[in-house]
């Protein structure tokens, strides 16, 4: 198993699914709640988004091939949608959606729209799906992906748990440009998806 792998897939995750970016809005989601309530929402939040991206994981590609999509087609798709979504976080436009995700005071946030779209959004799904078409046949490598988005849950989970330290420490400012920083990394990754996408269609070599 190529290790330069593991670490691409792992980068990708957390930078789509940007877990220090999600900490400002889950304080404000759970606003009011106490420490007992804020945990169960976290840890409730988590498994729902790791059962979501683990089901379109296993079976999202042979969802693809039932309606005739190619790995090759989607990797590219996949790399435009990525980017786009990098785009979004360096002009912080994808902060200022996801705030105006507000729900229903009454409504259960770990749902929606903490579990989807914050945490298993359409990036999200649409990397699980790259990763593991880029594992291939191999079963090792889809564990290795598998265990990499339970790490990733669980480095969320740790965030939504230290929210209110990580506010006082990174503010308001430096939730923004961390979330820059990942969304430059993003585009890089983005740009390889398409590459690599295109690379299996044949058109380019090398």
């Amino acid at each position: 198993m190529d290790s330069a792998f593991l670490i691409t897939a792992f980068a990708t995750l957390f930078v789509v699914i940007d877990p220090p970016g999600l900490v400002p809005l889950f304080i404000a989601l759970t606003q009011g709640m106490d420490p007992g309530h804020r945990r169960a929402m976290a840890r409730r939040a988590c498994l729902i988004a790791a059962a979501l991206l683990l089901i379109f994981g296993l079976f999202g590609e042979v969802i693809l091939n039932f309606i005739g999509i190619s790995m090759p087609a989607f990797r590219i798709a996949g790399g435009i949608l990525l980017f786009l979504t990098a785009l979004d976080m360096l002009f912080e436009r994808r902060t200022q959606r996801r705030e105006g995700q507000q729900p229903d005071p009454d409504h259960d946030p770990s749902v929606f729209p903490l579990a989807t779209p914050l945490i298993a959004g359409p990036g999200a799904i649409a990397t699980m799906i790259l990763l593991m078409g880029q594992a291939g046949d191999a079963w090792s490598a889809k564990l290795a992906v598998l265990l990499l988005l339970a790490a990733i849950m669980l480095v969320t989970f740790l965030f939504f748990r230290a929210s209110p330290l990580l506010e006082r420490l990174l503010g308001r400012t430096g939730t923004v440009v961390i979330t820059r920083l990942l969304g430059m990394l993003l585009a890089a990754l983005s740009v390889q998806f398409v590459i690599d996408g295109v690379r299996q269609t044949g058109l380019i070599t090398g």
